[in-house]
């Protein structure tokens, strides 16, 4: 292989790379963020589904939505197998309505939005932390059309 065309092949290889990384995609947990592809996705695999969740609304249009603090991956392929998109997925709160109160060197988290209202939050008061989780879930059984 002469020495331009390997330096045709390297370059490309990188401009895929390239294409193929795309930084990091930064999202509210609770709140969704719409990605859209110039490359039809064949399958698409999040990391921890217990920090962030993927809803495909068809191949080239997907929704990552912040499901608990933490940082994850996102990786799309197409039909061949190559990826077409690789990024790191960072879950953040709501830094504007929510406020964290320590007491006695204990967290309790809640969300000011437009009122106060107590709010999961990792590294909170454990009682506090369960209570409003088992409100959330009764307020969930609640809603559901079962």
């Amino acid at each position: 292989m002469s020495l331009s065309k390997t330096v045709i092949s390297v370059g490309l290889a990188a401009a895929f790379s390239l294409a193929a990384h795309a930084g990091h995609v930064t999202v509210e947990a609770g709140k969704a963020k719409a990605i859209k592809l110039s490359e039809t996705a064949e399958s698409v695999i999040i990391g921890n589904p217990n920090i962030a969740d993927v809803a495909v609304h068809n191949d080239k249009l997907l929704f990552v939505t912040g499901k608990s603090f933490g940082t994850t991956n996102l990786m799309i392929f197409d039909a061949e197998g190559n990826t077409i998109h690789s990024s790191d997925v960072v879950v953040t709160a709501n830094a504007t309505t929510w406020v964290s109160v320590k007491r006695a060197g204990e967290n309790y988290t809640y969300d000011c939005s437009p009122s106060c209202r107590p709010t999961l939050s990792a590294g909170d008061n454990g009682q506090h932390y369960e209570n409003v989780g088992e409100q959330l879930l009764m307020q969930k059984e609640l809603n559901s059309d079962d």
